[in-house]
């Protein structure tokens, strides 16, 4: 049996698709959505990638472990994000989600006290 992974993200996204067309409110609502939270996830990595401190030898490897997630994150939201419709605002939220999975990363090292 094979996975395919188009009529997986069409199941999914194609009501969410629906919604915001029905009016610019909610496509805007969207945006905004997405928007808010790649700005907010973005600061949340960025305050735990400052809070661990300057790169050593010890915190090179949250860092590199942190990218590794992002990496991840980026190929799966690749593999379940529809292609044929909203791209740009998958995107968004592809990249908003791959911050918050770095920063999510970051904060699980800090209060482990790496």
């Amino acid at each position: 049996m094979q996975i395919n992974f188009s009529d997986i993200s069409n199941a999914i996204f194609y009501p969410l698709k629906s919604w915001a067309e029905q009016s610019t409110g909610n496509w805007n609502l969207l945006i905004g959505f997405g928007f808010l939270l790649l700005m907010s996830s973005a600061i949340f990595a960025y305050v735990f990638y400052k809070k661990i401190g300057k790169e050593d030898e010890r915190t090179n490897s949250i860092f590199l472990k942190s990218s590794y997630c992002m990496l991840w994150a980026i190929i799966l939201c690749d593999l379940i994000f529809p292609k044929d419709y909203m791209w740009t605002i998958f995107f968004l939220f592809k990249y908003a989600l791959t911050f918050l999975a770095g920063g999510i990363y970051l904060a699980i090292q800090y209060k482990k006290g790496f």
